[in-house]
């Protein structure tokens, strides 16, 4: 819901300017100020949206869009390195942030008339009051897993994957397909091999626009790597003395490689 806070509440901030978060000071993330503070947003007042409280303050998203901050005061800090900083309850935000202002960016039209659409005030979606069509934010779930073969983990690079990183697989869910069903067929798809005893890890929201990592452990059944050689450029099974450059503990990749780690050494 649109608001603009009154100009002595102390809060928390995210300010996104294309793919950026805007930056106030040396700490990159939420800033915590006036709304009086940010003269630069002064133009974007009725635009302000809360995405919920922070530390006992509420927390607010303002996207300038394309439009530069233009002032000398402020840094622009890509998102993914922002959030590689932050405690989780911040990340949370910052990541729910993101994914709001990526959903209202993108259905400022209706999809089913062409006509304008408007933030409805009750809940968190978009409307055409000509139609009648309702829109909600896009949630993408994604499974992602660590497989494990006796003391070593499988570890694949993706042609996206920057500097030669080593992740663990991941992929889409296919439309009527169950989380557990798309472990089996992404891991035989990217790998060309079989597993079993898949145990639910945990789940994060990954902003790249709009996936919901759902992480799984498992382990080796049966067969031999093979990857196709675009999607996955090469896999490999690792000792963990022995890793690659790997994704930062911040990611569920790499939560899944440490737990994997205490499972071998345990």
């Amino acid at each position: 819901m649109k608001l603009t806070p009154s100009a002595d509440e102390l809060a928390y901030w995210l300010i996104l300017h294309q793919d950026k978060v805007v930056q106030l000071g040396e700490e990159p993330g939420l800033l915590k100020c006036h709304w009086s503070a940010l003269d630069f947003a002064a133009a974007y007042a009725g635009e302000i949206i809360k995405i919920g409280e922070y530390r006992q303050h509420n927390c607010y998203l303002l996207d300038l869009g394309s439009e530069s901050p233009g002032s000398p005061r402020t840094e622009l800090v890509g998102l993914r390195a922002t959030l590689m900083t932050q405690s989780s309850d911040a990340y949370q935000l910052i990541a729910r942030g993101w994914q709001l202002a990526h959903f209202l960016r993108t259905h400022r039209y209706c999809g089913q008339c062409g006509r304008s659409m408007h933030l409805v005030d009750w809940e968190l979606a978009m409307l055409c009051h000509g139609c009648g069509h309702r829109c909600y934010p896009r949630i993408s779930p994604c499974i992602i897993t660590a497989i494990r073969k006796d003391k070593q983990i499988l570890l694949a690079q993706g042609r996206h994957h920057k500097s030669g990183m080593f992740s663990t697989l991941a992929g889409f869910v296919e439309s009527g397909e169950s989380l557990e069903q798309a472990v089996h067929r992404e891991v035989m798809e990217e790998a060309g091999i079989e597993v079993k005893n898949l145990r639910y890890f945990r789940s994060q929201p990954w902003p790249f626009p709009h996936q919901l990592m759902v992480g799984f452990l498992a382990d080796y059944a049966d067969g031999e790597i093979k990857v196709d050689g675009e999607e996955i450029i090469e896999a490999h099974w690792f000792s963990m003395d022995e890793l690659p450059l790997i994704p930062p503990a911040f990611s569920i990749s790499g939560q899944l490689i440490e737990a994997t780690r205490q499972l071998i050494e345990g």
